[in-house]
Order: C-alpha cells, then structure tokens, then sequence
C-alpha cells in the first residue's frame, strides 16, 4: 500500500505491514480483559465456601461485593486519568500487577475486614486495566474496524465471567475456594512478562515528544520510512480537556449513558434468574437464562460493532437500545414459558448488553488522544455507579411492592433514555481531529 503524501496515523494503521503488531496489542489486552472479568466473578464463586469455612451468614459478604465495585469505581476514574501523564502502556502492566498481586494475597485474609480490605485493591486494578486496555487497543485498531475491533476485545470480560465460573465448579468442592484467587492471580502474573511486549501508544508518544521511542514503535509498524511531524500535549489539563473546545454537554450524556447503560445490564443480570425461577425453570434454567443473556450480549457486541463501523456508531448503538428495550418489554411478559424466556433473554443480551458494550469503542472515538484514557476511565465510572445502583434499584422496586414486570418495563425507559442520550452526545461533540500528521521521508 503506498502511503498518501500526508498520512495520519490511521493511514498508517491501515497498512498491511502493521498487522503483526495491532493483532499482538489486541490479543494481549483480550486476554486482560478476560483476567479482569474472571477476577471480578471469582469472589461471587468463592463467597458460599467462604461463608461455611467462616461461620458467617451470606448477608455479610454484602459490604465484600459492594467495595470491590467502589474499588473498580476509584481505579477506573484515577488510574485512567493517569494514562494520560504516564502512558497507556505502563498503566496496563502496573493494573495488572496490582490485580495479580492483590488476588494472590486474597486467601490470607481471615476476617470479613481483611477480605473487604482485599477486594477494595484488586477492584482498583480491575478499574484500572479495563480504561487502558480499551483506549490502547482503539489507538492501534485500523479504522474502517475499529468498532468491532475494540468490541472483540471487550468480549474478554464476560468471558471471563464464564471462564470463572467452569474453572471454579471443579477446583473449589477439591482444593478450597483459596484456589480461585491463586489462579486469578497466577495466571496474570504469568502475563506480565509477555505483556512487555506491548508497545506504547504512537499518539501518546508524540503528544510527549518521546521520539526516540516513537520511531522504535513505526519500526514495529514497518514504517521506519516515516517521519512525524511534531506536536504537543495541550496545556489544559486532561479532565480540562473533557469539556473544552464544544465537549462539555456531550461529556455529561456520554456519562449518563454509561451510567443508563450498566445500571439496566446489572439490573437485568441479577434479576433474570429470579423471574426465570418464577416461571418454573429451576435451578437450571435460572443458569441458562443467565447464559443466553451473555452469549446473546457478545453476540451483539460482535455484530453491533462491525455496523457501527460502516455506519455512524452513535445511531447504530442508540437504535440497538431502542431495540433492547423492546426485547426487555418483552420480558415481562413472557414468564409464562421457559421457552420463550431463553429466547427473550438472548435478544435482550444482544441489542440491550451488546450496545452497552459497544460504548466502548465510541468513548475511544469521543476524545482526543490527549485526553483519550482520562475521557474512558470517567465515562466507565459513571457506569459503574450505574452498576452499583442497578441491583439496588430492583431490590427497592421490589420492596415497595412493584411486580418484578414492572421492573422490567422500568428497566426498559432506561433502555429508551440511553438511546436518547448517545445520539445527542453523538450530536452535540466535535469528532477528534486527526492530530498526527506524517510525511515520508525523503
């Protein structure tokens, strides 16, 4: 492929000789994000064994759940500011370490406030890992794929949810529920060394005016040939930057997208499996319920990504909300039949789910590189406090009386209100500039 006179980086990314190393950065930060989701799961697995071993009741490990969310919370929004003053790269290596690290000290705790102690670390890391795993994969993702791209990776998480979840049906009745949190945090321990090989964003680089390791990435690239014309951070700080130059309204709904978004997808994943229960399905069937939902989801995700790259990814994912929140409708209405809850469920998963973690590539696509990670990590901890409130919120609705139909219809409006507001941040943002300019050398 012959590069134009004044290529930008996505010219760059679009040359076959670049391939290698964008399929290395994808790979590597899939299998993060896969770690993450396994580690996030693993206390949920772990807590009835815990709670026999221990002599607690279930209902103490409420306050271990909620803090490893508000743990998540802090390092999603702190860590991912800092990637944008120390680099994506070593952001990853140093949440992944952090995880690791944090998941093998996990079975020395001996105490609920040793445990909530732990989980509060390691759902920094696990905040952390996901902003700088999702804005590197979409700094080296070609851009005629790059929805379906950083979707992919995405898919990691609940997978690894997945991953978890067969990885401890055998270990926990043989070895404890100690084993969970040992290859949770072996097995990203084993990765550090290879994630080494991960090279350092060439946005990020320049921003900094770090040449010397920029023409060692565009060697990787196979773009030696190719010099880079200079450029500077901004001066205003990166969380400055998320409502400056007309960002500031399109800021806000992105957030209260993201906030929409999760509080719906947790609602819906603690809440299947009651109403499946309900409609006679058993034990079973509240797992496969649970199932469908995720498959459906990444699914969704795989398919709503390759569209929203072909066509404006705000409108894709707003119309697949819209869509979600008929599929979620129909919830309410089709506890009669296990059938056709299963099917209800795996449409709800695709178009509900799948476009709430599609969001992902259009939070990369919504900032400048300056303040790419700083813009992801704020966005995802407004979803998580949506995360946090879901369950919360079905559990009052229920308490007040409401049937858990009505939950479901509510859970809809949301649906309806996250399409509402993506399409207007969609409007309301400039789309980033391509900063980086290049010319062949001559």
């Amino acid at each position: 492929m012959t590069v134009p006179a004044h290529p930008t980086f996505d010219d760059l990314l679009d040359r076959a000789g670049s391939l290698p190393l964008r399929r290395l950065v994808v790979l590597l930060c899939a299998v993060v994000t896969t770690l993450d989701g396994f580690d996030t799961q693993s206390i949920a697995l772990a807590a009835p064994s815990i709670s026999r071993e221990w002599g607690v009741p279930a209902a103490a490990f409420g306050s271990v759940f909620g803090v490893g969310l508000a743990g998540s919370l802090v390092g999603t929004v702190l860590l991912g500011r800092l990637g944008d003053r120390y680099g994506r790269r070593g952001l990853l290596l140093a949440s992944v370490g952090l995880f690791a690290g944090c998941s093998l000290l996990t079975p020395l705790a001996g105490s609920v406030p040793a445990l909530v102690v732990a989980r509060f670390l390691t759902g920094i890391g696990l905040g952390g890992a996901l902003p700088a795993a999702i804005t590197l994969t979409s700094e080296f993702a070609a851009p005629r794929r790059r929805g379906f791209v950083v979707g992919l990776m995405f898919c990691g998480f609940p997978f690894g949810g997945v991953l978890a979840g067969l990885v401890a049906a055998p270990l926990v009745p043989s070895w404890g529920w100690a084993s969970v949190f040992v290859v949770g945090g072996v097995l990203p321990l084993a990765l550090l060394p290879v994630m080494r090989s991960l090279p350092e964003s060439p946005q990020y680089l320049l921003q900094r005016g770090e040449h010397a390791r920029l023409d060692r990435v565009l060697a990787r690239m196979d773009a030696s040939g190719v010099r880079i014309a200079h450029t500077t951070a901004p001066p205003r700080s990166p969380v400055a930057r998320l409502f400056a130059d007309g960002r500031a309204l399109g800021t806000v709904l992105l957030w209260a997208t993201l906030f929409l978004a999760l509080m719906l997808a947790y609602l819906l994943v603690n809440w299947v499996p009651l109403v499946t229960r309900a409609a006679g399905a058993g034990p079973a069937g509240a797992s496969l319920a649970v199932a469908t939902l995720n498959v459906g989801a990444i699914a969704g995700c795989l398919v709503l990504g390759r569209i929203a790259d072909r066509h404006r990814p705000v409108v894709v994912v707003g119309v697949g909300f819209l869509l979600g929140a008929v599929a979620i409708a129909g919830l309410a209405w089709a506890g009669g039949s296990s059938g056709a809850l299963f099917v209800v469920t795996s449409v709800t998963g695709f178009f509900a789910i799948g476009s709430q973690m599609c969001l992902a590539a259009v939070c990369a696509g919504f900032y400048e590189t300056s303040s790419r990670a700083t813009g992801v990590g704020a966005a995802m901890g407004a979803g998580r406090v949506g995360g946090i409130l879901g369950p919360v919120l079905g559990g009052v609705l229920l308490g007040a009386g409401y049937s858990s139909s009505t939950i479901f219809l509510i859970t809809a409006v949301a649906a309806v209100l996250a399409a509402v507001t993506i399409v207007l941040a969609g409007r309301t943002a400039p789309r980033p500039s391509p900063v980086i300019v290049a010319e062949v050398a001559r």
